[in-house]
């Protein structure tokens, strides 16, 4: 086959099911996915998909090509990370990814790392999807919780963040405060869109409070930090973020089965690099400072 690109375009269309979300991973216009498609199926007289309204579906002859295209993409992304690593020095592209809301805690960081290491380019990326390490797409990843990981990814305990649940002094002011969960009838409260959540604090809230109690939803974390400090109801705020906001007043004191743990992950073949261990022991004694974190 002499045009990988076209083979790697079909590649990620299999994997995420979608010619946009493949045209966004690659950083090519939809039209050019749309373009390797038929060109492969031409060049191998063969329909590697089945399009339909949901997106794509490899067929047969499809997944008999994608599983050695996934091979070989993973091989060059291993290679690629390798190379990226090998340098004697701290210096180049350190691409760090973590959940959102504790830009707050991360940027200090990665700023103090940065003139420590003046040679260092950092990029900060946060998004609602997992990025992919043992594709390359980052160097270290910032999580939450304990979910499962592959199993090439060095994982490492970083600190638990603590949560309470906090009133704007707007909310108090026109509703007054509940002194424990036994007052909460007649209160409104701000909770997070999903049902299924993992976040532990937001599961005791559903289960605590009547459905028709949650007045303010939303998806993302920082609109239900807004909504609380602009007064739409008591709600969840970290409690380091909370500290620095004199309008905020605490409703009940952050709990244990509350916490968040936050760990660090590395690749396997990226996580010995003098880079990536320079950044990680520097992330390390800085969390001891966190205010509000154990």
């Amino acid at each position: 086959m002499d045009n990988w690109d076209e083979i790697r375009t079909a590649f990620q269309v299999a994997r995420l099911g979608t010619v946009s979300g493949a045209a966004d991973v690659l950083g090519v216009h939809h039209a050019t996915v749309i373009r390797h498609i038929d060109s492969l199926e031409k060049r191998l007289s063969a329909k590697l998909f089945q399009r339909h309204a949901r997106g794509y579906t490899p067929t047969e002859a499809g997944r008999d090509l994608l599983a050695v295209a996934q091979t070989t993409e993973e091989q060059f992304a291993h290679l690629s990370s390798r190379i990226k690593g090998q340098g004697e020095t701290v210096a180049g592209e350190l691409v760090v990814t973590s959940i959102s809301g504790v830009a707050d805690l991360l940027t200090p960081v990665m700023v103090s790392f940065q003139k420590k290491y003046p040679g260092v380019m950092v990029r900060f990326l946060t998004d609602m999807r997992v990025f992919r390490l043992d594709y390359g797409e980052a160097h270290v990843a910032i999580r939450a919780g304990a979910g499962p990981e592959e199993p090439d990814n060095v994982v490492q305990p970083l600190v638990r963040v603590r949560t309470a649940l906090y009133a704007a002094k707007s909310y108090a002011d026109e509703h007054g405060l509940p002194t424990s969960e036994a007052e909460f009838a007649g209160h409104r409260f701000v909770c997070t869109d999903a049902e299924a959540t993992r976040a532990p604090f937001y599961r005791w809230l559903r289960a605590s409070v009547q459905p028709e109690q949650i007045t303010y939803a939303a998806s993302e974390p920082a609109a239900l930090e807004a909504a609380v400090r602009m007064g739409a109801g008591i709600g969840f705020v970290m409690a380091f973020r909370a500290a620095e906001d004199p309008d905020l007043i605490e409703v009940l004191p952050a709990r244990p089965e509350w916490e968040s743990p936050l760990r660090i992950v590395t690749h396997v073949d990226l996580h010995r690099t003098r880079k990536v261990q320079a950044f990680l022991a520097h992330l390390k004694d800085a969390a001891k400072d966190w205010k509000l974190c154990s």
